[in-house]
């Protein structure tokens, strides 16, 4: 294998402007709605910019759809000085209130206190379009507000769009979205307005592994005014509320969700959750203290991608075979690479599921990289290791070429680590150089001789 590492990339977590300086305009339901207004946009429908972009997905129509994640960190301000109790309650939901960064000092917006309907610009999917330099991105609320890991879409039998999605937070939840609209060959222009219209759907999961998708509808079970939402906006705007009363199930950090292109089967990546109790524990999150993640099997019922109900099972439960302190399960198997921490997830041409982890060198070490695992046959949920990152990095977003004979990763910030400073880094990756910092990049893998990677 041949590895060529690239410049400073957006890894998973850079705050972005639009693309030539455009705001980004907001799409679907909550698109003008009172919640959506502010001192810079008393109409509700543009945003200045786009913030803490995660993983996304491409559409069949060729746009890319990134993911607004962890929003509270960029928003300063105490909640309790909201003076709306309604709104209060709907940033408490969202944990805002203790953002790390100051930009609050600086520019009002990001102040709670001064401008308190902020924070609802952003928690969406964003959609981009990168052959058209005019274009204008779009968030896409129809397709709800959390910390979205990404979203991955596939094609439904009838031809509609369907999106699977994480949020990626501890006793968070794992969504869907279904487009109202059926996907248009060659009419990108009518294509790019799929995804503002659909249902949107949370996932409860049964003991006997069986699951069912509960419609995040307004006017639909607890949905309705007496429980505080007045319209399908409301619904989006606090997904995770709307979701609390649906009685979904509260999962480990679900990151990215991700759909076998050749077997159908979605495979949902749950990368840890320390907090969970063993009163907590439930046959889809089956550890306490889940220091090492797992990944879960989705079959939908009658294999259409639009079905309201679902099978389940464990596809894996990292960490160590060998170890009982583990209680790691690759279904029997210990001929295994171990993993841990897993975080996003791509598929081969032959099916195989490629995982890029994200906080291995805290459990298992030393360091994070990335893990083939076959999905079928004899060598079925058999983890081997591909490749491992430099010391401090994340690994993440990995993609194939269509031919499969370039595979890229991205390795998001190198020599990280305890009690490390900027002069002395745990790493100097990739330049090695005493007068360079760590930098992320991305990595392209290939091999010499031109043939599929991973053959």
């Amino acid at each position: 294998m041949t590895v060529v590492a690239g410049g400073p990339t957006s890894g998973t977590r850079l705050s972005t402007a639009a693309s030539l300086g455009q705001h980004p305009t907001i799409g679907g339901p909550a698109a003008g709605h009172p919640l959506m207004r502010t001192s810079a946009d008393p109409s509700g429908l543009t945003v200045l910019g786009t913030l803490n972009n995660c993983a996304g997905g491409v559409t069949p129509w060729g746009t890319v759809l990134t993911g607004e994640e962890n929003i509270w960190l960029y928003f300063t301000g105490k909640v309790d000085d909201v003076p709306d109790e309604a709104l209060r309650s709907l940033h408490m939901r969202y944990r805002l209130g203790a953002g790390r960064y100051v930009w609050g000092r600086y520019h009002d917006r990001f102040d709670l206190r001064q401008e308190p309907h902020e924070p609802n610009h952003f928690g969406w999917v964003v959609e981009i379009d990168p052959y058209d330099p005019k274009s204008v991105a779009v968030k896409h609320t129809a397709m709800g507000r959390m910390a979205h890991e990404g979203a991955t879409i596939i094609l439904s039998k009838d031809g509609r769009p369907v999106a699977y999605m994480g949020d990626d937070a501890r006793f968070e939840y794992l969504y869907k979205f279904v487009a109202a609209g059926q996907y248009a060959p060659g009419n990108r222009q009518a294509n790019m307005q799929l995804l503002d219209s659909g249902a949107l759907y949370v996932a409860r999961f049964r003991d006997d592994g069986t699951g069912e998708w509960l419609p995040l509808t307004y006017g639909q079970g607890p949905l309705t005014e007496a429980n505080g939402f007045r319209s399908q906006a409301e619904v989006v705007i606090n997904t995770r509320r709307a979701a609390d009363l649906l009685g979904a199930t509260k999962m480990d950090r679900p990151e990215d969700v991700e759909p076998n292109p050749v077997t159908g089967k979605v495979y949902c990546v749950m990368t840890g959750n320390d907090q969970r109790t063993a009163a907590q524990v439930d046959k889809a999150n089956p550890r306490a203290n889940n220091k090492f993640g797992h990944i879960l099997e989705l079959s939908e019922d009658g294999g259409e991608h639009t079905a309201t109900t679902f099978r389940w099972a464990i596809f894996l439960l990292a960490g160590d075979p060998q170890n009982p302190e583990h209680a790691a399960s690759y279904q029997g198997r210990t001929d295994v690479s171990p993993l841990a921490t897993p975080d996003n997830l791509a598929f081969d041409d032959a099916g195989r599921m490629w995982v890029a982890t994200d906080g291995v060198d805290d459990t298992l070490g030393p360091n994070d990289g990335v893990w083939v695992v076959d999905t079928e046959g004899p060598e079925r949920r058999r983890a081997r290791q591909f490749l491992s990152g430099p010391v401090g990095c994340e690994v993440c977003g990995p993609a194939f070429t269509p031919d499969n004979r370039t595979f890229f990763v991205a390795i998001q910030h190198p020599g990280v680590a305890d009690k490390v400073t900027y002069d002395k880094p745990a790493s100097r990756w990739p330049d090695y150089r005493p007068n360079m910092p760590p930098r992320p990049s991305v990595v392209a893998i290939y091999r010499e001789d031109g043939g599929k990677v991973g053959a």
